[in-house]
């Protein structure tokens, strides 16, 4: 069996990630790496025993390489994705797809016309948890969906915005604690919840607003077709990375995850449906375990020719919502606070 050739562009925390879930791959094989700072690319060929190189634009030449992993600042994610489809590869991109959505329908387009598929690393869809939520949503054993909730309380500093220049910045980042850290809930609760017909809420900077230009802090209240709402928070002022809340209500039951596990509320009873999982992962806790299986997945969507499914049509959907929220905190009044006496 001819191995699926991969490259990785960018060499940074998230590299870890992508580059290990290659390797463990029997049908693949990572034979670049790409960085800016040729020493990086250098360290990272060293240990993964491939080439190295400074220019993504070698790749457009390579015949070898089939599949090509995204792993830059958010707004070079579009450019080199078109180009790189453009060229009839393979793309899987980190979150979020691009810096805004306009640049992510320019990746739509470009995905259509190519032979390559696009394919969007939201791998807390792949989460024990997550499925287990879904598929009780799909299979109605606890009634229609009522309502959800989402909660991540973060923390970001100075020091984290002032490590790299793209950060904290409207052109080159798209936005703050939306775009970049909760971005993974939102995904889940549009997922969860199915189309949204509207959001309202607002964004602030509550503790960063002299370093950054973008939010730390936000909230929303998003509302779907199905007539389910789902209400969220997220923020970067925390004092610590504390664990994502998820509550989701049903008429004869309620879903809530703890630290990764999952436990069905029914009938005055708790029970625990699915722990986290107990082998270590690459990079930071809280980005999950679940890249490599979406990494696997979509590898083997490439060999079989069938479409991946989360596509640059679900990867567009939350950079919508999170427009929406911006769209709805320029535009808002405030409250009417009533006279004083």
């Amino acid at each position: 069996m001819q191995k699926i050739g991969a490259a990785i562009i960018g060499c940074g925390a998230i590299f870890p990630l992508h580059a290990e879930a290659v390797k463990k791959l029997d049908d693949a094989e990572l034979r670049l790496v790409i960085d800016i700072n040729p020493d990086k690319a250098r360290d990272a060929a060293l240990f993964y025993g491939c080439e190295a190189a400074a220019d993504y634009k070698l790749l457009l030449q390579r015949e070898d390489i089939q599949v090509v992993h995204i792993c830059t600042p958010h707004y070079l994610h579009a450019e080199m994705a078109i180009e790189l489809l453009a060229a009839g590869k393979h793309v899987l991109t980190e979150k979020p797809m691009a810096e805004n959505s306009a640049s992510a329908k320019a990746m739509l387009n470009a995905a259509r016309n190519s032979k390559g598929q696009l394919g969007v690393t939201f791998q807390n869809r792949y989460n024990a948890a997550s499925q287990m939520i879904y598929e009780y949503i799909r299979s109605g054993n606890l009634g229609e969906l009522i309502c959800m909730k989402g909660i991540v309380t973060w923390h970001r500093d100075r020091s984290y915005y002032s490590s790299a220049a793209w950060r904290g910045k409207w052109t080159t980042e798209g936005g703050g604690v939306l775009i970049n850290q909760t971005i993974h809930t939102l995904d889940l609760l549009q997922w969860f919840g199915g189309e949204v017909t509207s959001v309202h809420g607002s964004v602030t900077a509550d503790t960063l607003r002299d370093d950054i230009e973008v939010e730390d802090t936000a909230h929303a209240c998003i509302n779907f077709k199905s007539g389910a709402r789902a209400l969220f928070y997220g923020t970067n002022a925390y004092g610590t990375d504390s664990p994502v809340e998820l509550e989701v209500v049903f008429e004869h039951g309620v879903l809530y995850q703890r630290r990764d596990s999952l436990y069905l509320w029914k009938d005055g009873k708790e029970t625990q449906l699915c722990e986290p999982p107990r082998t270590a992962s690459e990079g930071k806790s809280y980005w999950g375990a679940s890249h490599s299986k979406l990494i696997t997945d979509f590898y083997q969507h490439v060999r079989e020719d069938r479409p991946f499914w989360i596509n640059g049509e679900e990867g567009i959907k939350v950079l919508q919502l999170i427009a929406g929220l911006y769209d709805d905190t320029r535009s808002r009044r405030g409250l009417r606070y009533p006279p004083e006496g």
